[in-house]
């Protein structure tokens, strides 16, 4: 194992860089912080570069290390404290590449998120993906970027799991429908289809920023757009929780 004694050594120095998107989308590669995130990805045969841990991380976490295909460094609790965005590190970091998750088979409930721009909304839509056993989730343009440590500890390993997909969203539309995907956008408009009246599976939503919703050029293009009545005095209701429910109401279509 390599032994590295200050935050000024060059590679350190690189590693710390990926906490920018400009030097993730540079590199193609992030940075993952603490024991779950890098467990969750030894277990999903990710594309692990390097692994960084203190002498107290390497005795909590030896016996996976041991299986793992990548540089292991020895690195300080000072050089921990300096990558990590974290009050109190783990001490285990894994640089990893970023890899093409489009899937080969695209059909199955989708979530698309529009311009959400909050990272531990975009998170926990997810993490709750995951859990609803959707296929996939597609990130549009103005989306919070997926690597970037508010995101992937929201996640909690969950981009592990599906694909996670970026891009156009009105090109993604029109692949899904070859899929006989259908197709709903969200807004607050009663005039809309409740969501309880969804009976259609497969089914993508797309879900919009948390300021102004869904663009109104994609909800023009949808098949049907849905709601979720509110029956209290809120206004509305957060992004990600709103997901969670239209989520695991089409996952109970399927199940």
């Amino acid at each position: 194992m390599n032994e590295i004694q200050s935050k000024k050594n060059a590679l350190i120095k690189e590693t710390k860089k990926l906490s920018q998107k400009k030097y993730r989308q540079q590199s193609g590669q992030y940075l993952i912080d603490g024991w779950h995130l890098v467990q969750e990805a030894i277990r999903a045969n990710a594309a692990i570069q390097a692994i960084f841990v203190t002498s107290r991380g390497y005795e909590e976490s030896k016996d996976s290390l041991q299986t793992v295909d990548a540089v292991l460094y020895l690195i300080t609790e000072e050089i921990a404290d300096y990558l990590s965005e974290l009050p109190t590190p783990q001490g285990i970091f894994a640089i990893v590449a970023k890899e093409n998750q489009l899937p080969g088979q695209l059909k199955g409930n989708w979530l698309i998120l529009d311009n959400v721009q909050d990272p531990g909304n975009v998170g926990t839509m997810i993490r709750t993906a995951d859990a609803a056993g959707f296929t996939g989730v597609f990130l549009g343009t103005g989306t919070a970027d997926l690597y970037s440590s508010k995101v992937l500890r929201s996640m909690q390993g969950s981009n592990f799991h599906l694909p996670i997909v970026e891009g156009a969203i009105p090109e993604f539309i029109e692949v899904l429908r070859v899929q006989d995907v259908k197709i709903y956008g969200t807004e607050l408009n009663k005039d809309a289809l409740a969501y309880t009246n969804i009976n259609t599976y497969p089914a993508a939503f797309i879900l919009g920023n948390e300021g102004q919703g869904v663009q109104k050029d994609l909800l023009a293009v949808t098949d049907q757009n849905v709601y979720i009545p509110i029956y209290g005095e809120a206004e509305s209701l957060n992004v990600a929780i709103a997901a969670g429910i239209l989520m695991y109401h089409a996952a109970g279509l399927d199940h």
